[in-house]
């Protein structure tokens, strides 16, 4: 079985209630499997993820965890099926893989927690470095690319149950998107879709569907680019490494509505 044959999603029979009333009838599920991230032939993480695009996934988690700092440290990327889930093989540059092994990390199930196996307070939080390109964008394109963003979510159309990250060209246009299960995943995929393809991801921003914590931040940073948009809230500890990284940070980004948390000088609200 190869990446691209992996089903995203999968149809049951269910029992519903309607008015009261038990009805007969089928659903489409998400799948949520367990995918085994390995370096160098030592594996680094586990998580619970939606099995698709899963090459897209391991090339975003090497470079927003600080595995890797370009694609071309990545040689090679591999993959196996078993019984209990998914292996993804990468094969990495020599001197990024002894410092993957003095970062000492247990991440595995880091699903609902980004910091599960983090050894100490000190390595809780990753110093990122400022960015260097700092694009302006207008509202128009963020309320241009949040009124579409439903349209290309078509594993949330089958299923209900996925989180979605979007690339967005400067002037609202969505180019490329990605959905899993979880939300730093549907991020993750979305990041390693930018560096495989022959777009500039400094050029645009990122619109998600989920709630903007410290590692949704620190990966759209870690990608160079400057804005990101979230549907949902924002946490302190996002708006403060937002603000440290010259990114501009937006919440509750919703129809020609949103707060903005970070950098509001990047944004102009001329055009709305």
């Amino acid at each position: 079985m190869t990446v691209m044959d992996l089903p995203a999603y999968r149809a049951l029979a269910v029992h519903r209630v309607r008015a009261g009333r038990p009805l007969q009838g089928q659903d489409s599920v998400a799948e949520e499997v367990p995918v085994a991230l390995e370096f160098n032939g030592v594996s680094h993480a586990v998580m619970m993820a939606t099995p698709a695009d899963l090459e897209d996934f391991a090339y975003g988690f090497a470079l927003t965890e600080g595995i890797v700092d370009a694609t071309a440290q990545i040689h090679d990327c591999e993959y196996a099926s078993g019984p209990q889930g998914y292996t993804v093989q990468l094969s990495i540059a020599a001197s990024c893989f002894a410092r993957l092994k003095e970062m000492r990390r247990n991440l595995t199930g880091r699903t609902g927690c980004g910091l599960c196996g983090t050894e100490s307070l000190a390595h809780a939080v990753r110093v990122l470095a400022p960015l260097k390109m700092r694009p302006s964008f207008t509202a128009a394109a963020v309320t241009l690319a949040a009124a579409s963003l439903r349209e290309y979510q078509c594993l949330l159309a089958a299923t209900g149950a996925t989180h979605a990250a979007a690339w967005c060209t400067a002037d609202g246009h969505i180019e490329l998107i990605r959905e899993d299960v979880g939300r730093h995943n549907a991020l993750d995929k979305l990041v390693g879709a930018l560096l495989r393809s022959s777009l500039d991801a400094r050029s645009g921003f990122v619109l998600i569907t989920s709630r903007a914590s410290y590692e949704m931040v620190q990966k759209t940073a870690t990608a160079g680019i400057a804005l990101l948009a979230a549907v949902s809230g924002v946490t302190g500890l996002a708006v403060d490494v937002a603000q440290s990284a010259g990114l501009t940070l937006l919440g509750f980004t919703r129809g020609t509505d949103f707060s903005i948390y970070s950098h509001p000088e990047q944004l102009s609200l001329d055009s709305q």
